[in-house]
């Protein structure tokens, strides 16, 4: 079964090929991760790979309630008890830095903080805000060239803080309709200088930002998450998507990063055809992530379509989901209601079999 196989990730000894993919779970309280925190991923420690929730790489980054910051002394001493929980089961864990952009609301923000994005668009729709209930997404700020540039320092800094805190890497987070994706994206890209227009203006953000995390903490720490062809969060279907994720994976070839992360959450899916020329152009581990089961996720590992394979609502109610996935135990359903609640119940609370 080569689900269970290991793998060497650029250096990174991994003990099989499941990927714990990165969910929201808002057990943060204060932005700051936890001991609760610590015993959820450790519990999951016995995946090939663990990448943890969205977590912000500086207060203006912050958007759902209750999501964790990599941005202070008290966050990095928080993630230090996460990492040393994992690596005490033996597990390796990359920490996905998350900046959301204008998905967002000041009631889950700290104070002195603007909610941004490349340009002023407001996304449709509510967001739950601990402090007022559901509210209204607010139109952001578009930032200014001199923004862009400490917004790719905060994810610098952020990624070093990461390997402060112990951590075996860095996901750049550049999908699912947030920022990085909303540069990339042409329904919340409309600038008209060199960060907006044409393909390789749009992927200027995300490839600076790559190219400066890499230089701060080293290429065989660096994975980033792209959806090609997700509608999350107001994401548009256009024209010249293939090309632009090839021109991107193309980029980041130049950086010999570990891993590129296909994530398809949402309809239409990434087609078969831009799977394999991905696939071809990327020289690093691929991840595979989105409604997989033991037998799909065997197949495409069978057929070299893939590296490693990503599982997400699975991990939330079988912590030990490696081993029912390797011996066809049947799986634990979740607690939808308790996803994104604050306390230990549906998050630390489900049962491993013997």
């Amino acid at each position: 079964m080569k689900l269970k196989e290991e793998f060497i990730l650029q250096g990174t000894p991994l003990k099989n090929r499941v990927v714990m993919a990165p969910m929201t779970r808002s057990r943060a309280i204060g932005n700051v991760p936890n001991a609760l925190m610590a015993e959820y991923y450790a519990q999951r420690a016995s995946a090939g790979l663990l990448i943890t929730e969205g977590t912000a790489p500086s207060a203006q980054g912050l958007g759902y309630a209750r999501i964790p910051g990599i941005y202070n002394t008290d966050q990095i001493e928080g993630w230090k008890l996460v990492t040393k929980a994992i690596h005490d089961k033996g597990g390796k864990v990359f920490i996905q830095l998350m900046h959301t952009g204008r998905v967002s609301h000041a009631a889950n923000m700290e104070a002195g903080t603007s909610i941004v994005a490349p340009s002023a668009i407001q996304l449709s729709g509510m967001m739950w805000t601990d402090a007022e209930g559901m509210q209204p997404y607010p139109t952001p700020k578009e930032l200014t060239l001199e923004e862009i540039a400490k917004v790719q320092q905060d994810f610098v800094q952020a990624a070093k803080n990461a390997i402060a805190a112990g951590f075996d890497g860095v996901e750049i987070h550049a999908a699912n309709g947030y920022l990085l994706n909303q540069f990339i994206n042409t329904a919340t890209n409309k600038r008209t200088d060199h960060y907006g227009g044409s393909i390789e203006n749009r992927l200027r953000f995300v490839v600076e930002t790559t190219e400066k995390i890499v230089a701060a903490i080293g290429k065989e720490k660096v994975g980033m998450r792209i959806s090609p062809y997700g509608a999350f969060n107001d994401m548009e279907i256009y024209d010249s998507i293939d090309e632009t994720y090839l021109q991107l994976t193309r980029e980041l070839v130049k950086f010999d990063i570990a891993y590129l992360h296909l994530a398809e959450m949402t309809a239409p899916g990434i087609p078969a055809a831009l799977k394999a020329a991905l696939r071809d152009t990327f020289k690093g581990a691929i991840i595979l992530c989105g409604g997989y089961d033991s037998n799909r996720a065997e197949y495409d590992l069978d057929a070299n379509s893939a590296d490693l394979i990503g599982f997400g609502r699975p991990f939330i109610s079988n912590p030990d989901l490696p081993k029912r996935l390797f011996n066809g135990i049947a799986l634990a359903a979740p607690k939808e209601e308790s996803f994104y609640t604050p306390d230990a119940v549906g998050f630390t609370d489900y049962e491993s079999v013997s």
